[in-house]
């Protein structure tokens, strides 16, 4: 018998995706999306106002569940999943949530896709966790230094025009920052706001920063595939960060788009896709 109840909540029918609920410790409820069977592929969204796991994968999931059991979670703090009392949050809570949700399912490995703070966790996952992890796809790795619009983005302004603001900041093509996905965004920052949680995870992440960088000595001898994607205008995460990686992981291969911002997986979803089927089958999944 769950120790949490189930919120009313049903993800908009703008995402097509459907709702689970799983409960991955007492009084804690994991909201998630979960499409396609066979090799796992868990989903770690970013971090912006308003974030959901609907909200960052819906372009994807249905693609990519071709290939294994793509399984999309909203990190504890954010979305719909309901927390515990007195949970904590940090780069090693969420990705202890993380292992917790795999744990749920029965799962013991698992390939991870995270953009933004959710590949900053992905690679804090292989860290703390490297026997549990078959291999990372990372967009726009999150746990850069706090310069510019970064900094910006520590600072988020709780209202419509403050969310696509965000928004307009992950992406060239304004164009796909419709009315519709900010009033989306809007809704679910709401939430947000709601149990006065985004002052605590913004401090948390932004904490992290600093107090818990990730380890390059470890990384350095990391044992399993890693694909890292940015776009070149992304004004979030210099695209630097990526080349830092890159020198850094010994079996790491990197795809960076031109006139692509923060939201690769959004702004070019359809060669993303591609991109990450071809890397995934060439990897031995969905054979």
């Amino acid at each position: 018998m769950p120790t949490a109840q189930i919120p009313a909540y049903t993800t908009d029918k703008f995402f097509g995706l459907d709702d689970k609920w799983l409960e991955t410790a007492p009084g804690e409820l994991t909201h998630y999306h979960e499409l396609g069977e066979g090799t796992p592929i868990l989903f770690l969204h970013g971090s912006g106002t308003g974030v959901t796991a609907a909200a960052n994968w819906w372009l994807n999931l249905p693609e990519l569940a071709e290939l294994g059991r793509c399984i999309a979670i909203d990190t504890i703090g954010y979305g719909q999943s309901v927390v515990a009392p007195g949970t904590q949050y940090g780069i090693r809570e969420w990705v202890r949530h993380a292992v917790r949700v795999l744990d749920a399912l029965g799962i013991e490995k698992t390939w991870i896709v995270g953009n933004s703070l959710g590949g900053w966790l992905a690679f804090q996952f292989a860290i703390d966790y490297p026997e549990r992890l078959l291999g990372i796809v990372s967009m726009g790795t999150g746990g850069a230094k706090l310069t510019g619009a970064l900094a910006a983005h520590s600072k988020p302004d709780l209202s419509e025009a403050g969310v696509r603001r965000t928004l307009e900041m992950f992406v060239v093509d304004k164009s796909l920052v419709t009315d519709e996905l900010v009033a989306l965004r809007y809704q679910a920052a709401l939430n947000d706001t709601a149990s006065d949680r985004l002052s605590e995870v913004v401090a948390a992440r932004d904490r992290d920063r600093t107090e818990l960088p990730l380890d390059f000595d470890v990384l350095s001898k990391l044992d399993i595939p890693v694909l890292l994607i940015h776009g070149v205008q992304d004004v979030v995460i210099p695209v630097a960060r990526t080349w830092e990686l890159l020198n850094i992981i010994p079996n790491a291969d990197a795809h960076i788009f031109s006139q692509c911002g923060h939201w690769s997986q959004v702004e070019r979803a359809e060669e993303f896709n591609t991109i990450i089927k071809q890397y995934l089958t060439a990897r031995g999944v969905g054979r």
